[in-house]
């Protein structure tokens, strides 16, 4: 089956359709069937082929190309957009709910209008809507959307000085975690990993395949490794060199003393030392002789977590 990609907005999600005889090109305004009715929308990338059967589903049709009447048509519903907003935040002012507009759309053929808000709670907009509809005399959809969802719609410019990527090219959201600026030696001050949305910063997940198979055999900072000049404690490990800042162990901590470091700083290469297994890993084996970790009684488990949290809740998080 032949088909095109289609957009109906800035970096939205796109859509198969079928075009027919259609001599489609990259970047051309079509408009399309939809479940939505008759929509205008953007031709994303050139006709290619799909297997039917493994696609699954019946595919609507690019009705035709858009002519100028149907760009104009299209201009005017969206001029309509900043009159609908003004009204629709004096509707809401009125009532008194507790919500913040973001952005209007109207369906291609006017006979519809979408609202977009968010809230931080469930929003009964029922009023609402039967005043807008009397408003508008067309139908009215209000969507509740998140804070990452708003970034998307609205754009702006990101802390590294580029165009949002959620509003310029990503088409869906991936999962991001704090365990990823982690990875990356990031600073882990919200601040500086957060986006405009206040959520972490999706950038983060760009590298993190790569750094997750760089970290592999790397130790972290405080552990003791082998080196070829006897043991040492990691003081920093550099993920992007495969290297370690080490000081060497000159004296061992004891029940009377306390452990002594050198004063020098020596590098190695990751190839270069051997990590030392931690006691009680590796030589414990559970039923049946497998190794296994020891489980641990519910009373143990309560005070690890009280410990945790009273020294780093970024790390319960991450656990």
């Amino acid at each position: 089956m032949k088909v095109v990609c289609v957009g109906f907005r800035a970096a939205s999600k796109l859509y198969y359709f079928n075009p027919g005889n259609l001599n489609t090109k990259s970047g051309e305004a079509v408009i399309v069937e939809t479940g939505e009715g008759i929509e205008y929308g953007i031709v994303k990338g050139e006709p290619k082929e799909i297997s039917e059967k493994e696609f699954g589903k019946s595919i609507k049709k690019v009705l035709r190309i858009a002519t100028e009447r149907d760009i104009e048509r299209y201009n005017e519903a969206m001029s309509k957009r900043g009159e609908a907003m003004a009204i629709c935040k004096e509707k809401i002012a009125q009532r008194k709910l507790d919500m913040k507009l973001i952005d209007a759309d109207f369906t291609f053929d006017s006979s519809k209008v979408v609202f977009y808000f968010t809230a931080e709670e469930r929003v009964d907009f029922r009023e609402l809507v039967r005043d807008l509809a009397s408003t508008f005399h067309k139908r009215i959809e209000l969507r509740q959307v998140g804070v990452r969802d708003e970034a998307k719609l609205l754009g702006g410019m990101g802390g590294c000085g580029r165009p949002l990527c959620c509003h310029g090219w990503m088409q869906h959201f991936e999962p991001v975690s704090i365990k990823m600026a982690k990875v990356q030696n990031l600073s882990l001050n919200p601040t500086k990993i957060s986006g405009c949305c206040g959520r972490l910063m999706c950038c983060l997940k760009y590298e993190n395949d790569v750094y997750q198979e760089m970290r592999k055999g790397m130790p972290n900072a405080g552990e003791v490794v082998e080196t070829p000049i006897g043991k040492a404690k990691v003081m920093e490990a550099s993920i992007l060199f495969a290297q370690v800042k080490t000081r060497i162990i000159e004296a061992e901590r004891t029940n009377d003393s306390p452990e002594k470091l050198s004063s020098d700083i020596h590098v190695f290469g990751k190839d270069e030392i051997k990590r030392i297994a931690k006691q009680g890993q590796g030589g414990k084996k559970g039923k049946g002789g497998k190794k296994g970790k020891r489980e641990l009684s519910e009373a143990e488990i309560d005070k690890g977590i009280k410990k945790a949290l009273s020294e780093d809740i970024i790390e319960v998080i991450t656990e």
